[in-house]
């Protein structure tokens, strides 16, 4: 049976003393709200990742606590232990530096065990709001790394540049999979007692989720290779894989980054629901999780057999997760018993689609006529200036993934790029995937500038 990892991404670890900006830094890189990252307590101390793209390069960024290398408090210990962690996995390291304060002591002994790794360290002059403030760079070359890239992580001035930077330090990787008969990757995720352990056994076929006696202690996952009806597949098993019992907090944390690492190598996320209980709060976070790592989403109704005849149908089922999920509601349902082993076959249909999909092209003039063909329906305008496409390609799959050439790139509302991506989806599918537009500047009509005051 063949079997490889979906994508092999350079690992970005960012460090730093305390209060740097290093979380802004990775809200910025990643492109995500700043709550879905808060959803998770404590979220500075552990290790947190997630996804960056730049043109065509991809990346999976680290964030870590504060490092203060000489504390012994047990907290800032585990913290300087998750940053040691990070370095020893990662291929290049940002170490991020308040500009306005200067080097500090603390600044000076970070770089000092930096250097000791033979890992390139690029160094990011953070909090330079304007060019006014990039004199205060000078003093940071006494650090020893070279030029600092002068950044405003919170506002984005020179993020850029910086991932520019990050791309040339970084080894080139190979992208790997995808041809037919190799192996589906699929994450099992949800949030605990909702049966995911009992899912994963009905679909190996035996108990071998148990062989893991202590829950959310390994830093290394399973892999589990199967074959269902010929096809072959490996189901990822992430931290919320684990057997009952009391769940400590700091146990929790690692959950999440786990089940936030299983995604990374995953093609398909199953993102499972109680079916007595319906769609908690949690689970528009996991399956938010799933949306922002990019993969394709098959959603699994389990425990159905519970569900009281005359209580609900499965239509109001679905219709109750389209209107708590209405961010994923491409993604394909699936109602299952995981106990009784019923509603395998659907669901295993159900993520050969959606992993098929997931690696979908369409022929640049199509992609083009299609978002052409929506704007004439519904026009659109920014500022009395309506928005026109000069030209659209597919540059990736798994996600779908679309540069837009467009005269207003950095205008467009929320709303607007809503409208375009399913203006997409309903020409061509990519039913289970989240569909990504990145808007380029083209010649055309601009926005007309607003007059200086007197």
């Amino acid at each position: 049976m063949s079997s490889a990892a979906p994508i092999l991404r350079p690992i970005i670890a960012i460090v730093g003393r305390p209060n740097v900006g290093k979380s802004t830094l990775f809200n910025r890189l990643v492109e995500r709200r700043r709550s879905l990252v808060r959803d998770v307590p404590g979220v500075t101390r552990d290790r947190l990742y997630g996804l960056v793209s730049f043109e065509r390069w991809h990346a999976t960024v680290v964030d870590t606590g504060g490092f203060d290398p000489g504390a012994e408090e047990p907290l800032v210990a585990g913290v300087r232990k998750q940053i040691l962690t990070a370095l020893d996995e990662a291929d290049v390291v940002v170490l991020v530096v308040d500009a306005r304060a200067g080097v500090t002591a603390l600044d000076s002994e970070i770089a000092r065990i930096l250097r000791r790794s033979d890992r390139p360290v690029v160094l990011a002059a953070n909090k330079v709001d304007s060019a006014a403030q990039e004199p205060a760079v000078a003093e940071l070359y006494r650090l020893g790394f070279g030029d600092p890239v002068p950044i405003s992580a919170e506002h984005g001035r020179g993020v850029g540049e910086l991932l520019e930077v990050l791309r040339d330090r970084a080894p080139t990787v190979v992208e790997r999979g995808g041809p037919r008969g190799e192996a589906t990757h699929i994450a099992v995720i949800g949030r605990p007692n909702v049966g995911k352990s009992s899912l994963v056994n009905a679909m190996v076929g035996d108990e071998r989720v148990l062989v893991h006696e202590e829950p959310g202690t390994t830093r290394d996952t399973v892999d589990t290779p199967i074959v269902y009806d010929g096809t072959p597949y490996v189901l990822v098993d992430t931290a919320g894989i684990r057997r009952k019992g009391r769940v400590t907090e700091a146990l929790e944390k690692l959950a999440v980054v786990m089940a936030l690492k299983g995604l990374e190598r995953s093609h398909v996320a199953l993102v499972v629901l109680d079916a007595a209980e319906g769609v908690a709060a949690q689970d528009a976070h996991i399956a938010g999780y799933a949306s922002e790592a990019g993969r394709a989403i098959v959603i699994v109704v389990n425990k159905w057999d519970l569900v009281e005849p005359g209580r609900a149908t499965r239509a109001e089922a679905v219709a109750a997760i389209h209107e708590r999920l209405t961010f994923v509601d491409y993604a394909p349902i699936c109602f299952t018993s995981a106990t009784r082993g019923e509603g395998l076959a659907d669901l295993f249909a159900a993520v050969d689609r959606v992993a098929r999909e997931a690696r979908r092209r369409v022929p640049p003039n199509e992609a083009t006529r299609v978002l052409r063909e929506a704007i004439e329906r519904r026009p659109l305008s920014v500022a009395g200036v309506p928005l026109a496409i000069q030209s659209a390609s597919q540059v990736g799959v798994a996600p779908p993934t679309f540069a837009v050439r467009t005269n207003l790139p950095d205008e467009l509302h929320f709303s607007h790029q809503r409208y375009l991506t399913n203006s997409l989806r309903r020409s061509f599918g990519f039913e289970g995937s989240p569909i990504r537009l990145a808007f380029r500047r083209a010649p055309g009509p601009r926005r007309p500038a607003r007059r200086a005051r007197r």
